[in-house]
C-alpha cells in the first residue's frame, strides 16, 4: 500500500534539486510537474503552492520545501540565505544571535555547493565551501567559497546532495524535503485532499503565506496538520518513536481534538510516539537542576498559525524523528517513514 521504493525514487529525485531559502521557485517548478503527473491540480501563489484533489476540503497537510544554503551578497561573498531572507541582520536589530552563528561557522567544513538560477535552476557552476567566519565590521556569518566568484548578487547556492541509503536508514538534508516528498506520494496512494508546499519556514516567513490562502478561500474554521522532521540528540533518543506529536509550541497550544485523534490511531495502529513538547519540558528540568538555561519549546509553522489566525484555523503538528538536525547527514529510518505514512493514509481515509 505504501510504495516505500517509489516514494524513495521520488525523494532521490527531489533532493537533488535545490531549494534555498528565499529561492524555492525553481523547485516549485519540479513540484508542479511531480503533482500533475499523480493527478493533482495545482495552484501557484507567493510563497505558497497548493495541490488538490477531488475532494480538497477532506483534509488539509503542510509541509515547508525550502531548505539551508547560502546567497551571494557580493564580489565572491556569500551568506546564509535564511538570515538574509528573514533580514536578520545587526543594521535592522534584529540581528542572529552569536551563539547560533557560532554554531553554524563550523557546520559545514569543505561542503561542495552547486549555484543555479532562481526562477528556472539552470545551472550556474559547482563549488566548495573554504571557510565561514563572523565579520566583525557586520557581526554577520560570511563564508568564502572556491570556484564561484563569477556570480553575481542575489544568486542562490544550494548544498549539492544526494539520498543515501544504508539499510534501513536514509540520510541527506532531510528538512523539510523528506515530510515534502510524503505529500507528493500522498496523491500516487489516492489522496483526494489538499496539501499546501511553503516557502521560506526557515526564515519564519512561511506561515503569512499559508494564512493568507485561508483568510481568502477557508471555511468559518479550518483543521491543519503540518508535517516536519523533529530533532533528537541520538539515534538511541530518536529511535524511540516511530512518530512525533506536540501539544504546543512557544507560540500556541495546538488543537486538543486533532492531536488526540492522531495519538488514538498512532494507538489504534501499534505506531509508537511521544509528545517533543513534554520531552523538551523534561530536559528542561534537568538543566534547571543541574544550573543550565532551559531549551525554548521551538517556533513552529503550526504555532505561528494559530496565534496570528484568531480561531480561524487550528491544527496540530506531526513529525518524523531524525539526528543531524540541519546537516548534510541528516538522518531518519525508513520504518519512521512507512508508519508517518500510513498514518496520514488513515488521517486522510486513503484505503
Amino acid at each position: 500500500m505504501e510504495k516505500l521504493d517509489e516514494f524513495i525514487d521520488l525523494l532521490k529525485v527531489l533532493i537533488r534539486e535545490p531549494s534555498v531559502t528565499g529561492a524555492e521557485h525553481s523547485f516549485f517548478r519540479v513540484l508542479q510537474r511531480e503533482l500533475e503527473e499523480r493527478g493533482a491540480k495545482v495552484t501557484w501563489y507567493e510563497g505558497l503552492l497548493v495541490a488538490q484533489g477531488d475532494k480538497p476540503n477532506s483534509a488539509h497537510f503542510s509541509a515547508h520545501i525550502d531548505r539551508h544554503g547560502l546567497i551571494c551578497t557580493g564580489p565572491n561573498e556569500f551568506q546564509y540565505a535564511a538570515f538574509v531572507a528573514g533580514a536578520r541582520s545587526d543594521l535592522l536589530g534584529n540581528s542572529v544571535s552569536e551563539e547560533l552563528m557560532r554554531k553554524i561557522v563550523d557546520r559545514f567544513p569543505a561542503t561542495p555547493v552547486l549555484a543555479y538560477e532562481p526562477w528556472s535552476g539552470a545551472y550556474r557552476g559547482k563549488g566548495m565551501i573554504r571557510r565561514a567566519y563572523i565579520c566583525e565590521y557586520r557581526n554577520n556569518l560570511i563564508f568564502e567559497v572556491e570556484d564561484l566568484e563569477h556570480l553575481v548578487a542575489g544568486t542562490p547556492v544550494a548544498f549539492a546532495d544526494k539520498l543515501e541509503v544504508h539499510g534501513e536508514m536514509i540520510s541527506s538534508q532531510l528538512d523539510n524535503v523528506l515530510t515534502a516528498a510524503i505529500l507528493v506520494h500522498l496523491f500516487s496512494l489516492g489522496y483526494q485532499g489538499t496539501a499546501f508546499f511553503t516557502a521560506q519556514e526557515e526564515a519564519g516567513k512561511s506561515w503569512r503565506y499559508l494564512l493568507e490562502w485561508f483568510r481568502r478561500f477557508g471555511g468559518s474554521t479550518n483543521e491543519l496538520i503540518v508535517v516536519d522532521t523533529s530533532p533528537y540528540p541520538d539515534r538511541e533518543t530518536a529511535d524511540k518513536q516511530l512518530v512525533v506529536l506536540r501539544q504546543s509550541d512557544a507560540n500556541a497550544a495546538f488543537s486538543p481534538a486533532i492531536t488526540e485523534k492522531l495519538q488514538a490511531l498512532c494507538e489504534s495502529m501499534g505506531i509508537s510516539y511521544s509528545y517533543k513538547d513534554a520531552y523538551i519540558r523534561e530536559k528542561n528540568k534537568e538543566a534547571v537542576a543541574q544550573g543550565k538555561s532551559p531549551q525554548s519549546l521551538g517556533s513552529t509553522e503550526m504555532g505561528r498559525i494559530i496565534a496570528a489566525s484568531n480561531g480561524l484555523v487550528l491544527g496540530t503538528t506531526l513529525q518524523i524523528p531524525t539526528t543531524g538536525y540541519h546537516t548534510m547527514e541528516e538522518c531518519a529510518t525508513l520504518a519512521s517513514c512507512e508508519a508517518f505514512i500510513k498514518l496520514l493514509c488513515k488521517v486522510a481515509e486513503v484505503y
